[in-house]
């Protein structure tokens, strides 16, 4: 199943669990040897494999466990390394806002 915007939250969190659980076994790796390795409880691994939320510093415990935590970079890429950075006149937004909305009629500013 390929993951996307169109799926449920529960959706693609059993996808991930379902993928993580393959990963683990053709690792090959039990629960409890994932479990000694990433330092987190066996039932925590057996937790997410059933789609349970675990925590996000658990979730990067066990992928770094299985040495799949580069895919890290794939998921959330750096915002530095936007082609934009390059621009001469490049500067990193601070702060997010929403656009100024435009009227088509122009008015007088104490006529609100």
């Amino acid at each position: 199943m390929r993951i996307n915007e169109t799926l449920t939250e529960k959706a693609i969190t059993a996808e991930l669990a379902n993928r993580f659980r393959q990963y683990r076994i053709s690792y090959p790796m039990t629960r409890e040897e994932l479990s000694e390795t990433a330092m987190v409880s066996v039932g925590t691994i057996a937790r997410f494999e059933t789609g349970s939320d675990i925590g996000l510093c658990n979730f990067v415990k066990l992928m770094k466990a299985l040495g799949i935590a580069a895919h890290f970079e794939e998921l959330l890429p750096d915002p530095e390394e936007r082609p934009s950075r390059y621009l001469d006149t490049y500067k990193p937004r601070e702060r997010a806002s929403k656009a100024a909305e435009k009227s088509g009629e122009w008015k007088w500013g104490d006529e609100q």
